[in-house]
Protein backbone atom coordinates (compact mmCIF):
# COMPACT_ATOMS: atom_id res chain seq x y z
CA UNK A 1 0.00 0.00 0.00
CA UNK A 2 3.44 2.48 0.82
CA UNK A 3 4.19 2.13 -2.26
CA UNK A 4 1.11 2.58 -3.96
CA UNK A 5 0.53 5.72 -2.29
CA UNK A 6 4.12 6.47 -3.31
CA UNK A 7 3.54 6.23 -6.83
CA UNK A 8 -0.09 7.86 -6.68
CA UNK A 9 1.57 11.09 -5.07
CA UNK A 10 4.45 11.27 -7.81
CA UNK A 11 1.48 11.27 -10.56
CA UNK A 12 -0.49 13.41 -8.86
CA UNK A 13 2.92 15.96 -8.66
CA UNK A 14 5.05 15.51 -11.71
CA UNK A 15 1.69 15.14 -14.00
CA UNK A 16 -1.60 15.72 -12.57
CA UNK A 17 -0.31 19.20 -10.63
CA UNK A 18 1.39 20.66 -14.00
CA UNK A 19 -0.95 19.71 -15.93
CA UNK A 20 -3.81 21.16 -14.24
CA UNK A 21 -2.25 24.71 -13.73
CA UNK A 22 -0.82 24.84 -17.64
CA UNK A 23 -4.40 24.00 -18.37
CA UNK A 24 -5.49 27.20 -16.14
CA UNK A 25 -2.94 29.42 -17.57
CA UNK A 26 -3.31 28.74 -21.22
CA UNK A 27 -7.36 28.73 -20.60
CA UNK A 28 -6.84 32.36 -19.57
CA UNK A 29 -5.15 33.93 -22.57
CA UNK A 30 -6.79 34.68 -25.74
CA UNK A 31 -6.51 32.16 -28.64
CA UNK A 32 -7.88 32.27 -32.05
CA UNK A 33 -11.89 31.12 -32.68
CA UNK A 34 -10.85 28.73 -35.56
CA UNK A 35 -8.09 27.83 -38.08
CA UNK A 36 -9.20 30.53 -40.21
CA UNK A 37 -8.92 33.40 -38.01
CA UNK A 38 -5.55 32.33 -36.54
CA UNK A 39 -2.20 34.28 -37.80
CA UNK A 40 0.05 31.79 -39.48
CA UNK A 41 2.41 35.09 -41.10
CA UNK A 42 5.88 34.72 -40.71
CA UNK A 43 7.78 36.14 -37.49
CA UNK A 44 10.38 37.80 -39.57
CA UNK A 45 13.20 35.48 -37.02
CA UNK A 46 15.11 34.02 -39.84
CA UNK A 47 17.10 36.35 -42.39
CA UNK A 48 16.71 37.13 -46.05
CA UNK A 49 18.08 33.75 -48.30
CA UNK A 50 19.57 36.42 -50.49
CA UNK A 51 21.47 37.66 -47.61
CA UNK A 52 22.12 34.45 -46.16
CA UNK A 53 24.17 32.45 -48.26
CA UNK A 54 25.50 29.35 -46.25
CA UNK A 55 23.21 26.26 -46.04
CA UNK A 56 20.99 26.06 -43.16
CA UNK A 57 19.31 23.63 -41.19
CA UNK A 58 16.99 24.55 -38.61
CA UNK A 59 13.86 22.43 -36.28
CA UNK A 60 11.07 24.36 -35.13
CA UNK A 61 8.17 23.77 -32.84
CA UNK A 62 5.54 26.22 -31.92
CA UNK A 63 2.00 25.57 -29.70
CA UNK A 64 -0.84 23.85 -31.18
CA UNK A 65 -4.21 25.78 -31.37
CA UNK A 66 -7.18 25.73 -28.32
CA UNK A 67 -7.15 23.38 -25.68
CA UNK A 68 -4.40 20.97 -27.43
CA UNK A 69 -1.98 24.24 -26.81
CA UNK A 70 -2.36 23.35 -23.60
CA UNK A 71 -0.15 20.07 -23.51
CA UNK A 72 1.21 20.03 -27.01
CA UNK A 73 3.07 21.35 -29.71
CA UNK A 74 3.91 20.76 -33.09
CA UNK A 75 7.42 20.14 -34.69
CA UNK A 76 8.57 20.92 -38.76
CA UNK A 77 12.20 21.62 -40.36
CA UNK A 78 13.51 23.88 -42.40
CA UNK A 79 16.34 23.26 -45.40
CA UNK A 80 18.49 25.96 -47.94
CA UNK A 81 21.01 24.69 -49.80
CA UNK A 82 24.52 27.12 -50.27
CA UNK A 83 23.35 29.80 -52.12
CA UNK A 84 20.02 29.54 -52.88
CA UNK A 85 17.12 32.40 -52.69
CA UNK A 86 14.63 30.68 -50.77
CA UNK A 87 13.46 28.45 -47.71
CA UNK A 88 12.09 24.72 -47.38
CA UNK A 89 9.94 23.82 -44.85
CA UNK A 90 8.40 20.86 -44.25
CA UNK A 91 5.53 19.51 -41.80
CA UNK A 92 3.34 16.84 -41.90
CA UNK A 93 -0.56 17.90 -41.17
CA UNK A 94 -3.96 15.99 -40.63
CA UNK A 95 -5.60 16.03 -44.35
CA UNK A 96 -5.02 14.97 -48.14
CA UNK A 97 -1.30 13.97 -48.41
CA UNK A 98 -0.08 14.70 -44.98
CA UNK A 99 3.52 15.63 -46.00
CA UNK A 100 3.59 18.99 -47.45
CA UNK A 101 6.36 21.30 -48.42
CA UNK A 102 6.22 24.57 -48.58
CA UNK A 103 2.42 25.05 -47.37
CA UNK A 104 3.63 27.98 -44.47
CA UNK A 105 6.30 30.48 -43.77
CA UNK A 106 9.15 28.65 -42.61
CA UNK A 107 9.54 30.76 -39.83
CA UNK A 108 5.56 31.50 -39.12
CA UNK A 109 3.30 31.26 -36.69
CA UNK A 110 1.04 28.34 -35.81
CA UNK A 111 -2.23 29.25 -34.98
CA UNK A 112 -0.90 32.38 -33.81
CA UNK A 113 1.84 31.03 -31.68
CA UNK A 114 5.51 32.02 -32.07
CA UNK A 115 7.74 28.84 -32.83
CA UNK A 116 10.76 27.81 -30.82
CA UNK A 117 14.00 27.07 -32.34
CA UNK A 118 14.90 23.78 -31.51
CA UNK A 119 17.85 23.35 -33.33
CA UNK A 120 19.74 25.11 -35.96
CA UNK A 121 22.68 24.08 -38.30
CA UNK A 122 24.88 26.14 -40.76
CA UNK A 123 27.60 25.60 -43.36
CA UNK A 124 29.74 22.83 -44.13
CA UNK A 125 28.19 20.44 -41.63
CA UNK A 126 24.43 21.80 -43.16
CA UNK A 127 25.21 21.25 -46.75
CA UNK A 128 26.60 17.47 -45.60
CA UNK A 129 23.05 16.89 -43.59
CA UNK A 130 20.44 18.33 -46.31
CA UNK A 131 20.63 15.47 -48.17
CA UNK A 132 20.39 12.74 -46.08
CA UNK A 133 17.46 15.06 -44.68
CA UNK A 134 15.62 15.19 -47.72
CA UNK A 135 16.06 11.06 -48.18
CA UNK A 136 15.02 10.96 -44.49
CA UNK A 137 11.82 12.99 -45.86
CA UNK A 138 11.38 10.70 -49.12
CA UNK A 139 11.58 7.26 -47.43
CA UNK A 140 8.64 8.60 -44.66
CA UNK A 141 6.74 5.61 -43.76
CA UNK A 142 3.97 7.80 -42.96
CA UNK A 143 2.99 9.92 -45.62
CA UNK A 144 0.05 8.38 -48.02
CA UNK A 145 -4.00 9.91 -47.24
CA UNK A 146 -5.19 8.68 -43.92
CA UNK A 147 -1.54 8.13 -42.33
CA UNK A 148 -2.10 11.19 -39.85
CA UNK A 149 -3.35 10.27 -36.05
CA UNK A 150 -3.13 12.72 -33.83
CA UNK A 151 -2.57 10.84 -30.89
CA UNK A 152 -0.44 8.80 -30.24
CA UNK A 153 0.88 9.23 -33.49
CA UNK A 154 1.69 9.09 -36.05
CA UNK A 155 1.61 13.08 -35.97
CA UNK A 156 3.84 15.78 -36.84
CA UNK A 157 6.08 15.19 -34.09
CA UNK A 158 6.10 11.93 -35.30
CA UNK A 159 7.65 12.66 -38.69
CA UNK A 160 10.21 15.00 -37.28
CA UNK A 161 11.31 12.57 -34.93
CA UNK A 162 11.79 10.12 -37.64
CA UNK A 163 13.85 12.78 -39.52
CA UNK A 164 16.01 13.33 -36.52
CA UNK A 165 16.40 9.62 -35.74
CA UNK A 166 17.64 9.30 -39.33
CA UNK A 167 20.29 11.99 -39.11
CA UNK A 168 21.91 11.69 -35.74
CA UNK A 169 24.21 14.37 -36.40
CA UNK A 170 21.74 16.93 -36.46
CA UNK A 171 21.74 16.43 -32.30
CA UNK A 172 18.23 18.02 -32.25
CA UNK A 173 15.82 16.24 -29.50
CA UNK A 174 12.21 17.67 -29.46
CA UNK A 175 10.32 19.35 -26.86
CA UNK A 176 8.48 16.77 -24.24
CA UNK A 177 5.65 18.86 -25.30
CA UNK A 178 6.05 17.50 -28.88
CA UNK A 179 3.17 14.57 -28.65
CA UNK A 180 4.31 12.18 -30.93
CA UNK A 181 7.75 11.95 -30.83
CA UNK A 182 7.63 8.67 -29.02
CA UNK A 183 5.38 7.17 -31.68
CA UNK A 184 7.59 3.91 -32.79
CA UNK A 185 7.64 5.14 -36.63
CA UNK A 186 10.14 2.26 -37.20
CA UNK A 187 7.91 -0.48 -35.46
CA UNK A 188 10.21 -1.20 -32.96
CA UNK A 189 9.79 -0.98 -29.30
CA UNK A 190 12.98 -0.67 -28.12
CA UNK A 191 15.41 1.87 -30.28
CA UNK A 192 18.32 3.66 -29.90
CA UNK A 193 17.23 7.85 -29.45
CA UNK A 194 17.57 10.08 -32.61
CA UNK A 195 20.88 11.56 -31.10
CA UNK A 196 22.35 7.45 -30.35
CA UNK A 197 23.43 8.42 -26.59
CA UNK A 198 20.93 5.83 -25.27
CA UNK A 199 17.39 4.33 -25.53
CA UNK A 200 14.01 4.61 -25.68
CA UNK A 201 11.29 2.03 -24.74
CA UNK A 202 7.65 2.78 -26.25
CA UNK A 203 4.30 0.82 -25.68
CA UNK A 204 2.84 2.45 -29.32
CA UNK A 205 3.17 5.90 -28.01
CA UNK A 206 1.14 5.76 -25.36
CA UNK A 207 3.38 5.41 -22.52
CA UNK A 208 7.55 5.38 -23.17
CA UNK A 209 10.88 5.48 -21.05
CA UNK A 210 13.80 7.36 -22.41
CA UNK A 211 16.96 7.38 -21.43
CA UNK A 212 19.98 9.08 -23.33
CA UNK A 213 22.94 11.92 -21.91
CA UNK A 214 20.86 13.94 -25.20
CA UNK A 215 17.58 13.37 -25.14
CA UNK A 216 17.94 12.57 -20.85
CA UNK A 217 15.03 11.12 -18.76
CA UNK A 218 11.33 11.51 -19.82
CA UNK A 219 9.46 9.21 -18.83
CA UNK A 220 5.61 9.46 -21.19
CA UNK A 221 2.17 8.55 -19.61
CA UNK A 222 -0.29 8.98 -22.65
CA UNK A 223 1.46 12.18 -24.10
CA UNK A 224 2.23 14.07 -20.61
CA UNK A 225 6.30 13.56 -20.30
CA UNK A 226 7.81 14.38 -17.09
CA UNK A 227 11.74 14.06 -16.77
CA UNK A 228 14.96 15.70 -16.68
CA UNK A 229 17.25 17.71 -19.14
CA UNK A 230 20.84 16.26 -18.41
CA UNK A 231 22.68 18.47 -21.06
CA UNK A 232 21.34 21.77 -20.46
CA UNK A 233 19.59 21.04 -16.84
CA UNK A 234 15.62 22.01 -16.99
CA UNK A 235 12.46 19.50 -15.37
CA UNK A 236 10.59 18.84 -17.82
CA UNK A 237 6.66 19.08 -16.93
CA UNK A 238 3.53 18.23 -18.51
CA UNK A 239 1.83 21.55 -20.01
CA UNK A 240 5.11 23.70 -19.21
CA UNK A 241 7.42 21.44 -21.45
CA UNK A 242 11.07 22.16 -19.94
CA UNK A 243 11.72 24.48 -17.37
CA UNK A 244 15.27 25.34 -17.32
CA UNK A 245 16.91 25.47 -13.58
Amino acid sequence: MRAIRTLLLAFVLFFAAPLGLHAAFWMSKDHPSSWSTADWSSTNTLPRPSHNRPAMVRVYSARTGRWKGVFATHSWIVLKDKGESSYERWDKVGWGRPVRRNNYAPDGRWYGNDPMLVREVRGRKAERLIPKIRASIAAYAYQARGDYRIWPGPNSNTFIAAVLADVPELKAALPPTAIGKDFPHDGRWLAPTPSRTGFRLSLGGYASLTLAWFEGLEINILGAVAGLDFVHPALKLPGFGRIGL
